[in-house]
């Protein structure tokens, strides 16, 4: 299992997503639209603006309070309104599914890989394509290997594949999931 993360590309954001799988579930949740590495970078910054991340004070926290804390300057994400919604939500979903326990998700009662992939696309904000690379991403990076998970997981748990931030481990491997993504675009923009 990898210890060390390379996603926000700053080793104390980088730090706090390997000890926290809360911060890195929100740093997948905010992985949309803005870089990468701003999205997994964003849990280091709520941290530091509330004095740690915590996911029972982020359910509980006033809702304009916590959307002045996402958008703080430099802001967590372009859209810090919409964004701290789904926090919120998401840690509200988290404390009334898994009594805040962010592990449980793939741990509580020895699932399996497509069992962990149901359980990630339940999660407020997690579509089918965000689960599976958030479920390549424990897999590949995090030593999460429940029986079945590359599979479920689908291209994007293929080993030695460039596709998603699970496959991120160095500035090398970003510039190769960049040229992937801008390829996809390219193939994508040519069909329409």
């Amino acid at each position: 299992m990898t210890t060390t993360l390379c996603l926000a590309q700053d080793p104390e954001a980088d730090e706090l997503l390997a000890s926290s799988p809360l911060a890195l579930l929100f740093g997948m949740l905010l992985d949309q639209q803005i870089p990468m590495e701003k999205a997994f970078r964003g849990p280091k910054d709520i941290a530091d603006r509330m004095g740690g991340l915590d996911v029972r004070v982020v359910a509980e926290t006033d809702p304009e309070q916590f959307a002045s804390v996402v958008a703080q300057r430099p802001a967590v994400h372009r859209f810090p309104g919409s964004m701290a919604k789904r926090l919120q939500t998401l840690a509200q979903y988290l404390i009334e599914h898994y009594d805040g326990q962010v592990e449980a998700i793939w741990t509580r009662d020895d699932p399996d890989g497509a069992t962990v992939l149901k359980r990630l696309k339940e999660l407020p904000g997690f579509g089918e394509q965000k689960a599976k690379i958030f479920l390549a991403l424990l897999g590949k990076q995090r030593g999460v290997t429940p029986a079945g998970w590359r599979e479920a997981a689908g291209n994007y748990g293929d080993q030695g594949a460039f596709r998603s931030v699970a496959d991120v481990v160095d500035q090398q491997s970003l510039g190769k999931v960049r040229a992937f993504k801008q390829e996809m675009k390219a193939k994508a923009k040519a069909k329409a």
